[in-house]
């Protein structure tokens, strides 16, 4: 009896005591494997979250303005001396070159007015055929009504020009103009002044088209009030002008 009361004795005390749970709580980490834990779990997307929302809206709300490289209206810088050719012709076809008989008004440009530049620019082209001056008349520049079907570029100006006055078009608004052309070579086209913006008449083209839509180099043209005065399509600086106007190409 005595024996049994010290056996149970002695299981309360072992019971009383505190458990060893050593196997079961993990070990403390040291303070620099805390900090490389916690490195190692900060995910990047979380930053990327908060930074690309930006950048998107950023770049879906900015767009360079679109700035046009010519204006709808050519843009005149003085008088310029005109065309050898040109002061020849005028010579000779005083008529054509009377001071006082432009007007600078624009037209304005209807749905038939424009088929109508465009049935007298068609005809002019089909009828005459392109041959240099220097063929037809043994001189580099010769300006004059096409003959016998034949004429260098200014000759298509001058007859698509005089076309137009016979049909009511004001000589202000149909400028004799010289351009430098895809190869940089002078040519003579005919500009019409509308309220619609400036268009070519080109022998070189069965289209009429806005003067910004060429690929051509505009350097002088007529005054729209007198037909004997020329002026500069260049700001002063930008290159040589020359008084010959027509190229061997027509």
């Amino acid at each position: 009896m005595k024996q049994f009361a010290v056996g149970i004795g002695f299981l309360m005390f072992v019971s009383s005591l505190p458990a060893d749970d050593s196997k079961e709580r993990p070990a403390k980490p040291e303070p620099s494997q805390r900090i490389e834990r916690a490195a190692a779990e900060k995910k990047p997307r979380i930053l990327r979250a908060s930074v690309e929302p930006t950048r998107i809206l950023h770049r879906a709300s900015y767009e360079p303005p679109r700035v046009p490289t010519r204006p709808v209206l050519l843009t005149t810088f003085g008088n310029s001396l005109p065309p050898v050719g040109f002061v020849t012709f005028c010579r000779d076809n005083d008529e054509d070159c009377k001071t006082g008989a432009l007007k600078g008004d624009r037209v304005k440009l209807t749905a038939s007015k424009l088929e109508q530049l465009r049935a007298v620019n068609n005809y002019v082209n089909e009828s005459v055929e392109p041959v240099t001056d220097s063929e037809l008349y043994g001189e580099v520049e010769v300006w004059i009504y096409p003959r016998n079907g034949k004429g260098d570029c200014e000759d298509y100006v001058l007859l698509k020009r005089r076309l137009l006055i016979e049909r009511g078009w004001p000589q202000g608004a149909l400028l004799i103009t010289v351009v430098r052309d895809e190869n940089n070579e002078g040519h003579a086209v005919l500009t019409v002044r509308t309220d619609g913006g400036d268009f070519v008449l080109d022998n070189k083209n069965p289209k009429v088209l806005p003067w910004t839509e060429t690929s051509y180099t505009f350097i002088k043209q007529q005054s729209t009030n007198d037909p004997l005065t020329w002026v500069s399509l260049l700001p002063p600086g930008v290159a040589p002008q020359t008084t010959v106007s027509a190229s061997n190409r027509n």
